[in-house]
């Protein structure tokens, strides 16, 4: 995580964006009580009076003048390698280092070139022959897509070793709103990378199957745009529904035909609570169930395609062995990309 818990100081600012408009400020409170959220990291550290005109220490944001997609993307540059390569090395790679064969990035919320990929080959030392992938734009779902593509690289190749690291500076895209629907999508996100290894050896987690469901007519419910004043998220209030009658009607396909009483273990991406509560009420599962996905949620807020694999990460550490499990992510399109998988014994 970056150093930065910036989630207090967020609600501060949001409440001093609707001004005199004390219904909608209150509507916020209410919501922001009930997010299920806690804390949320930045790569920029918030100023110390959050009511002041610059909104973090380092003046990023100034009220009436944020910055435009290219100071964003500068910061983003400035901010993003050392984070990556903090997630790297808490893998202890150790020998394996040498011997990673392919590196997949997945990233919504920044780009450059020369970039993340090289930047990691250089300052963690991997082979400089690693084959490199970006998977990017693709946003809460895509670190499922980058294990999918590393378990296809791995079967076709059974030496192969796939690092993978989700990267999501999410905070380098706040704006200046009174819209409602807009500040409580900015409630949820935060900054976060992961870093995994993915390669043949029996230990873990297992990547059994994967399958994408694209939820009809859905498509304007969840966007993320390039525009001027950096990308743009639009998170309708539609999407926990869309998303539970979404999984409902597939949930047979999801399980490849298995019951939810076999399910052991769910990592689901929590995108915010309604989410969870979406899921959990479309496979009838037990409180319980998602008690990882919520934790996460509460430490740490939603960090885009990073967030799932925080999850996975909390469920491999509690040591079920032998445990089945589904995961899912949910993004722009709008898509639910869901896998099987099982702890190595």
């Amino acid at each position: 995580m970056p150093p930065h818990d910036v989630h207090a100081a967020f609600l501060g600012f949001a409440r001093s964006m609707f001004g005199n408009d004390w219904r909608r400020s209150a509507l916020f409170g209410r919501m922001a009580e009930r997010s299920g959220i806690e804390h949320r990291y930045s790569c920029l550290a918030p100023a110390a009076d959050p009511q002041g005109r610059a909104v973090d220490a380092d003046a990023f944001y100034l009220r009436g003048d944020f910055p435009d997609t290219s100071a964003r993307m500068r910061a983003f540059e400035a901010h993003a390698p050392a984070l990556a390569v903090s997630a790297v090395e808490r893998l202890d790679l150790g020998g394996e280092r040498d011997r990673i064969t392919h590196l997949l990035i997945t990233c919504c919320t920044g780009f450059s070139a020369p970039g993340l990929d090289l930047q990691l080959v250089e300052q963690c030392g991997l082979p400089a022959s690693v084959e490199r992938t970006m998977i990017g734009f693709m946003g809460c779902y895509a670190a499922i897509n980058a294990l999918k593509l590393a378990r296809h690289i791995v079967r076709s190749d059974p030496d192969a070793r796939v690092l993978i690291v989700n990267l999501e500076l999410c905070t380098l895209h706040l704006k200046e709103t009174k819209d409602l629907e807009q500040v409580l999508s900015f409630l949820l996100f935060g900054d976060g990378c992961a870093a995994c290894l993915v390669t043949a050896r029996p230990e873990g987690i297992a990547l059994d199957s994967f399958r994408a469901l694209l939820v009809p007519d859905t498509r304007d419910l969840i966007t993320w745009t390039i525009r001027d004043s950096g990308f743009d998220m639009m998170l309708s209030g539609q999407v926990p529904s869309a998303i539970h009658e979404g999984l409902r009607a597939h949930a047979d396909q999801i399980l490849a035909g298995a019951p939810v009483s076999a399910i052991d273990l769910w990592a689901v991406h929590p995108g915010g609570r309604s989410v969870l509560d979406a899921v959990e009420r479309a496979f009838d599962l037990a409180p319980s169930a998602l008690a990882a996905s919520r934790e996460v949620l509460r430490r740490y807020g939603n960090m885009s395609s990073a967030t799932v694999m925080f999850v996975l990460d909390a469920l491999l550490r509690a040591g079920v062995r032998g445990a089945t499990g589904c995961g899912m992510s949910f993004g722009p399109g709008m898509i639910a990309e869901t896998m099987l998988f099982h702890v190595m014994g």
